[in-house]
């Protein structure tokens, strides 16, 4: 004979499996997140590092670790606003979570609430990704400019 406990548990199993995918989804943003401030310490380790050679350097040199620089400078931002991005997707992500349990606890119909959270989450992970690629994009621009370097001091 079932108990009242039993009709509980059995009425939240479906619920648990509903939220198991924004969880998942956090999982993965969260390394996503891991590899985008890796990205970014990088960037900020390889701007001071270009920044005190600057006085040093020759004149001819210096203009393009300037432009180096300024590559560095708009990959900062780019990782900046990718991992605001997927920061925003994991908590909606998290709202998402809160929400499913909320709306079957209270009994309350907020479909609209859930398919908003999800579609943001989507929404904000996709644009992060975006940023992400172009990040790599920008890097392959600065990896342009010190062969080319390199190449006019081996001549």
């Amino acid at each position: 004979m079932p108990t009242m406990e039993n009709h509980a548990l059995a009425q939240l199993i479906p619920i648990l499996q509903t939220a198991i995918g924004p969880a998942i989804l956090i999982s993965g943003v969260g390394l996503l997140l891991l590899t985008m401030t890796n990205r970014f310490g990088r960037i900020t380790d390889r701007v001071r590092s270009l920044a005190a050679d600057v006085p040093d350097s020759p004149l001819h040199r210096g203009s393009n670790r300037l432009r180096q620089l300024d590559i560095l400078w708009r990959r900062a931002r780019i990782v900046r606003l990718a991992i605001t991005a997927a920061a925003v997707s994991a908590l909606c992500s998290s709202l998402l979570i809160a929400a499913i349990f909320l709306t079957a606890l209270w009994r309350i119909d907020y479909a609209w609430l859930v398919g908003v959270l999800f579609a943001g989450s989507m929404l904000f992970l996709i644009f992060s990704l975006a940023l992400f690629i172009r990040d790599i994009n920008q890097s392959l621009l600065a990896l342009r400019l010190e062969l080319e370097q390199a190449r006019k001091s081996a001549s």
